[in-house]
């Protein structure tokens, strides 16, 4: 009989240990499970360094992490709604619902204006070339003029600054769309012998003195199957330079960036082999405080502004051309305003090597100045843009505009001719006249 209750007693002691114990381990892994978005959540008035990154890793892109821990710090603000345009809210009510996509994903069809596909399904086997067309007629639809911006270029200091090598002065990078118009007569679409989707024109190089006058010009068709007309003009050897398409990832001058890169892709849809990796949350500049750019005053490769969590879509772009300079592009696209806060760039052998940071504002007017032009709607300008080569600890800064020239709007859209935007504009001939 003692037996019996001593057995009895152990066994129940050991019934009510293996019931604490998985009390213990369910209450270990919910804390663990509540745990893990807290780790990934900011709140306004964050700080964010090398000290505390791990915090953000789910937040950002290991591009992001790599120059955080390098020293880039980062204020979070509040995530804030970006609204369409009202033409293009209205063209996209009208218009979409009559678009399709080819078969081979490389074609629109029946566009007009607006986005073409609002209502994506993660499902759809096309998703990812939708997202890259949404992204090809986003917000930005008639020309556009970027004038007076300045950019430098060197190697960076861990938690330091640059070691400027070389410093250049740009007159214009303008675009001129020729459909999906919405404000600037003729519109939807442009008389278009030619089949351009736009035409784009970086020039002439005002500084330094050695690439004085130095220019490229570009047009993009609609169709698919037609490579870019791409040419380099150097005024030191009196000769434009046809480049081709693969070409257009190449750095020029000793900087880091390349044609392909401008905004976060401004490569073809068509010269890509797309993956959609899904959606994530994300933090990027979309409300940035200062216009023009406020460089950090340690860390000076970096734009000191605010960040705010956004909702984007993560696509994979592999280049189809063999003389690509790159393996793979990781694309992160927000889903309210269609544009890039960064993007990762990747060599041929898989390594990390570069990233694009875009520094976005919304607002009506570039400046409270005199005759500074106010927008029925708040535009997106991007007062900065920063390219890291984390293989070679080097990176070129933009300013747009440049800081020396104060009251400059830097940024003028859809005013057509008068601000220069003309066909002639985007001519060989035009590109010449200039550099000399």
């Amino acid at each position: 009989m003692v037996v019996v209750l001593v057995h009895d007693a152990s066994t129940a002691l050991a019934r009510e240990r293996n019931r604490l114990m998985t009390l213990w381990l369910a209450l270990l892994l919910a804390l663990v499970a509540l745990a893990r978005p807290l780790r990934a959540d900011v709140v306004p008035g964050d700080i964010i360094t090398d000290q505390n990154v791990d915090r953000v890793k789910e937040l950002v892109s290991p591009g992001l992490e790599w120059c955080i821990r390098h020293g880039w710090p980062i204020t979070i603000g509040e995530t804030r709604r970006i609204e369409w345009l009202k033409a293009y809210k209205e063209a996209t009510e009208k218009y979409s619902s009559q678009v399709k996509l080819s078969a081979d994903g490389l074609a629109l069809q029946s566009y007009v204006a607006g986005l073409p596909f609002p209502n994506l399904d993660p499902k759809d086997p096309q998703i990812a070339l939708k997202i890259m067309w949404n992204y090809e007629y986003g917000l930005l639809t008639d020309d556009l003029d970027i004038r007076n911006f300045d950019a430098d270029t060197g190697t960076i200091a861990d938690h330091g600054g640059m070691t400027i090598e070389r410093h250049f002065l740009l007159d214009h990078l303008r675009r001129l769309f020729w459909n999906g118009r919405l404000y600037v007569d003729p519109k939807p679409e442009m008389d278009n012998p030619n089949g351009y989707r736009r035409q784009e024109g970086l020039y002439p190089v005002l500084e330094p003195y050695d690439l004085k006058g130095v220019g490229g010009l570009s047009n993009r068709y609609i169709d698919a199957s037609k490579q870019d007309d791409s040419w380099l003009y150097l005024p030191s050897l009196r000769r434009v330079r046809r480049l081709s398409a693969a070409q257009r990832s190449d750095a020029l001058f000793g900087q880091d960036t390349d044609v392909d890169s401008y905004g976060g892709y401004a490569g073809h849809i068509a010269w890509m082999s797309w993956k959609f990796l899904g959606e994530r949350d994300l933090i990027g500049v979309f409300h940035g405080r200062h216009f023009p750019v406020k460089w950090n005053d340690k860390v000076d490769w970096a734009f000191d502004d605010v960040w705010e969590k956004r909702r984007v879509y993560v696509i994979e772009g592999i280049s189809k051309l063999p003389q690509y300079a790159y393996g793979k592009r990781t694309i992160f696209i927000d889903k309210e305003s269609w544009l890039v806060p960064y993007s990762d760039i990747y060599d041929r052998s898989g390594e990390l090597w570069k990233i694009w940071i875009n520094h976005w504002g919304f607002r009506r007017k570039a400046l409270e100045a005199a005759g500074a032009i106010e927008y029925p709607d708040e535009m997106a300008f991007g007062s900065a843009i920063v390219m890291v080569d984390m293989q070679l600890e080097h990176a070129t800064r933009a300013a747009l505009p440049s800081l020396r020239f104060p009251g400059e709007q830097g940024w003028y859209f859809n005013q057509g001719e008068k601000t220069g935007v003309t066909e002639e504009w985007f001519t060989v001939a035009a590109l010449v006249s200039a550099g000399h």
